[in-house]
């Protein structure tokens, strides 16, 4: 600890000299995109946080924001900074997490990055899992609509660990990936739906059919566009951004919704009607993480995720005729 700062100093070389104060009001100012509600987040005085902003940029001699009119826009060596900034915070907390275990004490966060349906499944059954081991550590879940904001969030440390679904493989060198199961996508309707009784409908039969989607991008509106453009005459009737909007919609008759298994048990529950959609499109599940540099809680959730995947065999390859085991149980 600093005499002088009362705060905990991070050593660059044999010049530079950062506090970990500074490291955390620098990564507000991009987190909260400027000087004014950063200063908001921290509740402290605008002036000492320019003041902290300055001094970190004299100590390290280059600027970390260049003045555009009110605006800060980052530097170069802005920019390079945030990653190593975030991975110096992390460590510290993991230090003092370190300490209090020693104490008995099982507290903390994971700051994880979700998209919807792999955070009904497969988090649900990891994170069931990882609280018997901390049942004191706080989930921080933050929302990714693509595999490119959940792979983003992680590469620069913004979250420890992400759970994405993606129509491919993932595949990202420096990072650890364990592909966790693969989801059929399925029909989800109200309960008075006009459709067949059996467990699955194929995309031919979905002529005639109001369709609720997601936006374009997803895995779910592709097979949409891919059966309006062979010819089947299904009409979209809404375009949703959040899922969770979706199962009110289908339930009151508005529509159906292609999605993934991972909803099936919930839309049962609720009253609809699920066929699984054939020939079948899947949504491949992983997590995803650092290779270094991670707290003991985000290890352990990393374990937690490949022991569920040890349970879930053939995650990423599906084999003509076999149908892929879904930890959601809904086929």
């Amino acid at each position: 600890m600093d005499a002088h700062h009362g705060a905990t100093r991070v050593g660059i070389g044999d010049e530079v000299r950062m506090d970990a104060r500074q490291l955390r009001y620098f990564l507000a100012v991009v987190d909260e995109g400027g000087i004014n509600r950063a200063a908001e987040t921290l509740l402290i005085a605008q002036p000492s946080l320019s003041q902290s902003i300055a001094a970190l940029e004299r100590e390290l001699g280059v600027p970390l924001f260049h003045r555009v009119g009110r605006r800060l826009v980052l530097s170069d060596a802005g920019r390079t900074l945030i990653g190593p900034a975030r991975v110096v915070l992390r460590d510290l907390e993991d230090a003092k997490a370190s300490v209090e275990a020693l104490k008995g004490l099982r507290s903390g966060r994971v700051d994880l990055i979700t998209m919807p349906s792999p955070g009904i499944e497969p988090l649900t059954t990891i994170l069931t899992s990882f609280s018997h081991t901390y049942p004191s550590v706080i989930i921080n879940a933050e929302a990714a609509f693509t595999p490119d904001e959940v792979l983003h969030a992680v590469r620069t440390g913004i979250c420890e660990v992400g759970i994405l679904g993606s129509p491919e493989e993932v595949r990202a060198a420096e990072l650890d990936v364990v592909a966790l199961e693969s989801q059929p996508l399925i029909l989800i309707s109200g309960p008075n739906a006009d459709t067949p009784d059996r467990p699955e409908i194929r995309r031919s039969e979905l002529s005639g059919f109001r369709l609720i989607v997601s936006q374009r991008g997803s895995l779910m509106r592709t097979l949409v566009d891919e059966v309006l453009a062979s010819g089947v005459e299904a009409t979209i009737v809404a375009e949703v951004a959040h899922r969770t909007s979706i199962m009110p919609m289908v339930l009151s008759g508005f529509g159906q919704a292609v999605m993934p298994s991972s909803w099936a048990p919930s839309a049962r529950q609720a009253g609809a009607r699920v066929h699984r959609i054939i020939p079948e499109s899947y949504l491949h599940v992983a997590a995803v993480s650092r290779r270094t540099h991670l707290t003991p809680p985000a290890c352990t959730l990393m374990d937690e995720a490949r022991r569920y995947a040890a349970r879930t065999p053939a995650a990423w390859e599906v084999p003509p005729g076999v149908t892929p085991r879904s930890r959601s149980r809904s086929q």
